[in-house]
């Protein structure tokens, strides 16, 4: 079996992350623009904070805004795609599997989980409306605080694999023990880092917070899962037409 070239993964990887992206744009269009719009109508219906000074009108309308959104997911998607490459190329020989795609699937299990799902479950996605804007720092500064910590454990979690496979432990007992002490260690991460304590404006309904919370979640999962998927088939094609020469000769 060959090893695919850096050029090569990157490419595929590129092409990964815009089909990822067009997926990602896809949910955004039907699913999470739903309560985005009519947290947008709660927003615009409050009345004018005299504080704040004269209301300007937005530079661009809802329809050149929800365009531009669904680019900026396709170029996200993109920037994805090209990282996971470049994260395949570098990890391929340490990652578990069978097959690329196996592989592949994996490391985007990690990536949305350590990426995506860590950091939403702690501070959950909020739409517009919701959040004050003076903690908009701290709050990001905690957000990536948390992407980093699962990035951490990540790395830790195969090391600590190694580690009991030295001691000589046998596999099932490795991955059970590998999993509990991973599983404390991110629950430790999401309770010990603050809380955002922001708030929730009175007029913005329950039903219509988490409904985003969920969609925007579901977005990301859609990214991730299509991403993992099309690059480890792009792969994997790849990997079969390198192989065929070989034996038919």
């Amino acid at each position: 079996m060959t090893t695919p070239t850096f050029g090569s993964t990157l490419l595929r990887g590129a092409l990964a992350g815009v089909v990822a992206g067009l997926a990602g744009a896809a949910v955004q269009y039907f699913l999470t623009e739903i309560p985005l719009e009519a947290a947008l109508a709660v927003e615009e219906a409050r009345p004018a904070d005299p504080a704040a000074g004269d209301h300007h009108e937005e530079l661009f309308d809802r329809g050149t805004q929800l365009v531009g959104g669904l680019l900026a997911t396709v170029v996200i998607g993109l920037s994805i795609g090209l990282v996971f490459a470049v994260a395949f190329a570098r990890l391929r020989h340490r990652l578990p599997g069978r097959a690329d795609l196996d592989r592949a699937l994996l490391l985007g299990g990690v990536g949305f989980l350590t990426i995506s799902l860590l950091p939403g479950l702690k501070y959950p996605a909020n739409p517009p409306g919701v959040g004050d804007p003076s903690t908009v720092e701290e709050r990001t500064l905690l957000y990536l605080a948390v992407i980093v910590a699962g990035l951490v454990l990540a790395n830790l979690a195969p090391w600590f694999n190694r580690f009991l496979a030295g001691k000589g432990l046998d596999r099932s007992v490795r991955l059970v023990l590998t999993g509990l002490s991973t599983v404390v260690l991110l629950a430790l991460v999401v309770f010990l880092l603050p809380a955002n304590n922001d708030p929730i404006p009175a007029d913005i309904p329950a039903p219509l917070l988490w409904q985003f919370r969920l969609y925007s979640l579901i977005q990301l999962a859609t990214l991730w899962t299509v991403l993992a998927s099309v690059f480890g088939l792009l792969l994997e094609r790849q990997q079969r037409k390198a192989d065929t020469p070989a034996l038919a000769a």
